[in-house]
């Protein structure tokens, strides 16, 4: 048992996964569905996607808070600490940047299964458990601890509509300080191909036709300039520009201007798809510059009804970093 002090509660005023994808891969609340076969349109289990601060505070008992908050280098903010501060009541703290697979200099890529058991057991979270992952911002790299979840296929895994904004403008109960964490075990799973590319993968799509039946739409998720060109990318070396075939989708676009921490509704969501000739009836694929604002789109995609989803793994990082990358708008 791992033992640390005691929880001061306050309220609120207002092997890598690149190996097993190469050996393996073969080309208010609302519900979706899990486990799902590749690109497969039967869903063999249901549960939900996105719960509101209203079920959780109803729920809570039967759920355990993840806070997957992260910042880009650049925000000067340590996510950590947030968390130490300001957190839901009995929260367990994933870090990408932990979590990860440490044998590869790309960020945050995904953990071997056997990583990630042994992490998430050693947050007191089972493969039966009901975890429900928010961030600090609202919507942002919980989607990417949510899609991980997903990807090493754990059935009960929500995503907290609003994160830590919305339920501290709702005055809902937060804690802060040290926190008792008792480990479980956690069953090995096995990582689900079907929701991952790789970078093997990218290129093979972009050497297809568009007309050909397995060419999979690829969305780029980060802001506008940078797929033109126009923009600098924010890690040094790396050029600005975008894959061949590619659809810019940035990620800003996806969330309600009003709220500014929850996404847009159904219909805002379609209809902004439906601006960009994207066809939810087809495989699509997110990226984005390291994999996280990629988990956005996924997420939304799949608010939708979108079923044929998967997430490019290493992201603008990795697939303009190798030498011999297309690229078009190159700057």
């Amino acid at each position: 048992m791992q033992f640390i002090r005691s929880v001061h509660t306050i309220f609120a005023k207002n092997t890598s996964v690149n190996s097993i994808l190469k050996s393996s891969h073969k080309s208010s609340l609302v519900r979706f569905g899990f486990g799902r076969a590749m690109f497969s349109s039967t869903s063999s289990i249901n549960n939900s996607s996105i719960v509101t601060t209203e079920w959780v505070t109803q729920n809570y008992d039967s759920i355990i808070p993840v806070d997957g908050s992260w910042h880009m280098p650049n925000t000067n903010r340590n996510a950590y600490e947030e968390y130490f501060k300001t957190r839901l009541k009995n929260a367990r703290f994933f870090g990408i940047d932990e979590i990860k697979d440490k044998t590869t200099d790309l960020p945050h890529m995904l953990p071997t299964p056997k990583d990630f058991a042994e992490a998430v057991g050693n947050l007191g979270i089972s493969e039966k458990d009901h975890v429900v992952v928010y961030d600090s911002i609202g919507i942002f790299s919980s989607t990417r601890v949510y899609w991980t979840f997903k990807v090493f296929g754990h059935e009960r895994a929500s995503l907290l509509e609003g994160g830590l904004p919305k339920w501290l403008k709702e005055g809902r109960p937060v804690e802060s300080g040290p926190i008792d964490i008792v480990p479980k075990s956690y069953k090995i799973p096995t990582l689900n191909t079907a929701l991952v590319r790789n970078y093997n993968d990218i290129r093979k799509n972009i050497d297809r036709s568009e007309a050909s039946p397995d060419f999979e739409q690829v969305l780029d998720a980060r802001p506008e300039a940078r797929f033109t060109g126009d923009g600098t990318e924010p890690r040094p070396g790396l050029p600005s520009g975008h894959m061949p075939h590619s659809i810019s989708v940035p990620f800003n676009s996806i969330i309600d201007p009003n709220t500014k921490n929850t996404f847009l509704n159904d219909d805002e969501l379609k209809k902004l798809f439906k601006s960009k000739n994207i066809d939810l009836e087809k495989p699509i694929v997110l990226s984005c510059g390291s994999g996280v604002t990629a988990t956005m789109l996924y997420t939304a995609l799949e608010k939708v009804g979108a079923k044929k989803l998967a997430v490019y793994d290493g992201s603008w990082t990795e697939y303009a970093g190798k030498e011999g990358s297309p690229i078009v708008g190159r700057k």
